[in-house]
């Protein structure tokens, strides 16, 4: 179960855009740019932007920053959890087995 989660853990895709990147989008969007215009400029949906959007609004970079290393940080908690969780499980099973 480890190696399927860790697997999965690998095939999360990055994204050619860095938070300076988006933040930067977003506020051309502010300034009065038309969004249609700077997608297709950049070559992101609007479905992209307006995730972005509900994400980073009124964020500054550091902000978008300490904001992925606590997801990071979060996703590595929960895996420990998942871990400690399936040892936990298992241990129970050997013990709840009559020899």
């Amino acid at each position: 179960m480890r190696v399927l989660l860790a697997k999965q853990e690998d095939t999360v895709r990055k994204s050619r855009f860095s938070e300076e990147q988006i933040i930067g989008l977003l506020r051309e969007a502010e300034a009065g740019r038309r969004v249609s215009d700077l997608c297709r400029e950049h070559g992101v949906s609007e479905a992209t932007f307006y995730r972005w959007k509900s994400k980073y609004s009124g964020m500054e970079v550091s902000d978008a920053k300490r904001l992925r290393a606590l997801e990071d940080e979060n996703r590595r908690l929960k895996q420990l959890v998942a871990d400690q969780q399936l040892d936990n499980q298992a241990l129970k099973a050997a013990l709840g087995k009559k020899w």
